[in-house]
This record gives C-alpha cells, structure tokens and sequence, in this order.
C-alpha cells in the first residue's frame, strides 16, 4: 500500500491550528526546550536579497518531528508580496516518512502569535486591558489574536510607518477573534505605547521602533520581529528597565540584535537575561513579581514552535479531513 502525504494549504492550516490550541502547545514546546527533552540545533542560515532558515527539531514528551525551510525578504513588500515564505514538512518520528507538507508563512505567524500569548498569559498583568501593535503584517494580526485570546482586552492602539497599512489593519481586526471594537490607529508609536499596558513590537525595523521611557510601569512587551545581530527593533531604555525573559538563550545571543549590541557595549551583562519562557512554565524560575514590573519576552523564534504547531495541525487535519492527500 502507497503511503500518503496530506498537503495542507494555508486556509487548512489556519482552520487546523486554532490560537487558543496552539498557546497552549507553545508552552509545552518551551518547556521541553527548557527541559533539555529537545533536539533543536541552531538554525541554518543562507544570506542572498534575503534571508533563508533551515529549521530542524525533534521533541521527546510529544514525539513530534518536522523541518521549516523560512525566507525572509523584506524588500517583497515593494513587490507586493508577503516578506515571509515558509514550507513545513511532518515527518514520522518512527521511521522518517514524510506525513504531512503545509503552507509554513501562515503556520509561522500562528505560532509566533501563539509563542506571544503564551508569554501574555504567563508574564503580564491579569488586569491588562490595552494593547499597542507596531507594524500591521501578518505577524501584527496574530500578535493581536494572541494576546486577546489570554487578556480581556477592551481598546488596542496600531502604528505602522506607512498609514494607510495601519488603517487598513484596524478595519480589518476591530471584533475579529475576540479582539475589541476599538482599534485605533496612533499617531507615534511612542503615543500607542504610551496608552498600552501590553506592547508587541512585529516589524523588520533595524532600529527601535519606539522610546522606551515611553513604556508605563507594568507594562508587558513581545518583542518578535529581529532576528539578526545587526537588527535592534527595542532600544536599550527598555531591556534595562525590563525583566528580560526569552524563548532560547543560546538562540537569542546568536540572534538578538537588542541583547547581543548592549551586550557587546557593555551597558548590560549576561546575567541581565533573567529566563527562558520555559523555565517559568517549568517552575525552574520566577515570572513577574509585582504589578510595577516591566516584562520583556524576547522571541527570535525556535524550532520547536514550528514542531508542535505541525503536529497539533495534522492532528486536527486528519481529524476534520483538511487537505489534500497525494501519493508517495
């Protein structure tokens, strides 16, 4: 008999991976990073008018195992087409054989969404109710899906440098997937922020995208869209005045242009990165500790999300009968 493999297109995924599911599959991802039950090398990387990622990982607790093949071309958007492409491909754990292929562009900001909410739900205040977005992309959405799906959140405040995106972004959102009636487009970033007591920063920006004396104290921040040592979307105002939590350690210090260039200057040391997000969940470290705190969570995104979402979206694929089976 042939073995079949399920191609899921990117409104598969989007039906198969629902946020609140995939939350929840992100903090045992990161749990299983934290707890040494992963096998996560660090990513691949070709560097052309783009960037390219070769993202492997195999978890132990769940069995799962997939690659993503990632490329990240910012200047597509002067082409009109997304900046990020991505290709998921689920392999049985037992004997390699390819089970499933999906559209990864879609599965990456779910997950990546998903990796924030989970940080939401454990780091920021319970009684947030005002959310700041920077940037308007696909990333931006599942940003705002993420955090609503964990906090009441009852105004949410946009910026992006081209306006027209940032209205387009709040007719598009305002009461969808639980987010509220009441998004605004903010005239500064530094005016969104300002008003948030949850901000996630989801741009390409090589330099802060807002003023970190901006931030009100208890405020919680997702920091998601650097992801080189040369892109610093956060000034050092706010990873001072933050408890700086992170998804991998070893991935952000090869990654993270806000942490390794304070690092390299001196204005902070390494051990002004409190946490992996994994540690917490796993009781290993402290989350926040007064109401006052500021909360950063550093994500450069790990393979791991990209393994489980997978797996929970073949799951529900062959559950509901999603896609397209092809033959081996």
């Amino acid at each position: 008999m042939s073995q079949m493999l399920r191609y899921l297109s990117s409104q598969d995924v989007v039906t198969a991976l629902p946020m609140a599911e995939v939350i929840e599959g992100m903090k045992q991802a990161y749990a299983q990073l934290s707890s040494g039950k992963a096998q996560v090398p660090l990513r691949a990387r070709v560097e052309t008018d783009g960037t390219t990622l070769v993202m492997p990982a195999a978890l132990k607790d769940t069995g799962d195992l997939a690659i993503k093949i990632v490329s990240v071309f910012p200047s597509n958007a002067a082409r009109g087409i997304p900046t990020i492409h991505a290709l998921v491909i689920a392999l049985d754990p037992e004997t390699g054989v390819p089970t499933a292929f999906m559209e990864g562009g879609t599965l990456t900001a779910i997950r990546t969404g998903a990796g924030s909410g989970a940080a939401t739900d454990i780091l920021a205040r319970p009684d947030s109710r005002t959310v700041a977005i920077i940037g308007s992309g696909a990333q931006a959405r599942t940003q705002l899906e993420a955090v609503c799906t964990v906090r009441e959140i009852e105004k949410v405040y946009v910026y992006s440098r081209t306006p027209a995106n940032s209205r387009t972004f709040a007719e598009q959102m305002a009461g969808q997937s639980g987010i509220p009636a009441s998004v605004v487009v903010a005239a500064s970033a530094n005016d969104a922020v300002r008003q948030a007591d949850i901000v996630c920063a989801a741009t390409t920006s090589i330099e802060p995208v807002f003023d970190g004396d901006a931030l009100k104290p208890g405020t919680h921040i997702n920091g998601v869209g650097s992801f080189r040592p040369d892109m610093q979307e956060l000034d050092l105002a706010t990873i001072q005045k933050s408890l700086v939590v992170v998804d991998s350690v070893d991935a952000v210090l090869e990654e993270a242009g806000e942490l390794i260039i304070p690092l390299n200057n001196g204005d902070i040391d390494r051990t002004h990165i409190h946490a992996e997000l994994g540690a917490i969940v796993n009781g290993q470290a402290a989350g926040r500790t007064d109401d006052g705190q500021i909360t950063f969570f550093k994500s450069v995104g790990v393979a791991v999300q990209d393994v489980v979402a997978a797996g929970i979206a073949v799951k529900n694929a062959v559950a509901r009968d999603l896609g397209t089976l092809l033959p081996l």
